[in-house]
């Protein structure tokens, strides 16, 4: 599903999407309203979002669309690439965020990542939001991290994988793991943040100095 507010943007992303054969729009929005309304009603497996629309936010738009509607998948596609902006789409449920100078071949290989459960970040932004954390006291922020939430050294340890952007067979492989045991130390790792998707789970990461 597309929700944007602009009528150009939308047609624009239809033809792209439409040569794909694995891809189907199911529903366009321009506001937030429609936007959560269309998706209770659709249930699409992805919906494209941008930041700013007629009536709102598109980050509240990602939040009340994931309560409703918890396993379709929010990929931000926007203008604005500032930190606060990124943190605040990701910790409102969504797992990607890509900028509108995105290639379309980029934007369709997002699209199939986020549909996969994979984290997907414009590579400029996250860059940002690790020198955003250059300056800070890393050890004393670990101890903090460690203490807070209780994570085991294994669990970091995955937690950091999944900050770097790899995937659980990647993760299982450089820590010599199995998958499902990667598996079952992110779920823990899940229930003890709080938090419901990788791309939370890589942003908490970031914030607090493991990438």
């Amino acid at each position: 599903m597309l929700v944007d507010d602009h009528e150009i943007i939308t047609a624009g992303l239809r033809v792209v999407l439409q040569a794909e054969h694995d891809i189907a729009v199911v529903g366009k929005a321009g506001g937030v309203k429609e936007a959560v309304r269309k998706a209770a009603e659709l249930k699409p497996d992805v919906v494209l979002m941008d930041v700013k629309l007629s009536d709102g936010s598109g980050i509240e738009a990602t939040r009340q669309i994931k309560e409703s509607c918890p396993d379709t998948q929010v990929l931000i596609l926007t203008v604005y690439d500032d930190q606060d902006t990124v943190l605040k789409a990701v910790q409102a449920g969504a797992i990607g965020y890509v900028l509108k100078d995105i290639p379309p071949e980029n934007l369709i290989r997002a699209i199939r990542s986020v549909h996969s459960d994979r984290t997907m970040i414009n590579p400029v932004i996250a860059r940002k939001l690790v020198e955003r954390l250059a300056t800070t006291e890393r050890e004393a922020v670990l101890f903090n991290f460690r203490r807070g939430p209780g994570l085991t050294e294994r669990e970091i340890d995955v937690l950091k994988g999944v900050a770097s952007g790899l995937s659980d067979k990647e993760i299982a492989l450089k820590l010599f793991l199995s998958e499902p045991t990667v598996k079952s130390h992110l779920r823990s790792v899940y229930q003890k943040l709080r938090i419901h998707n990788r791309a939370q789970a890589a942003a908490y990461a970031v914030k607090n100095g493991l990438s």
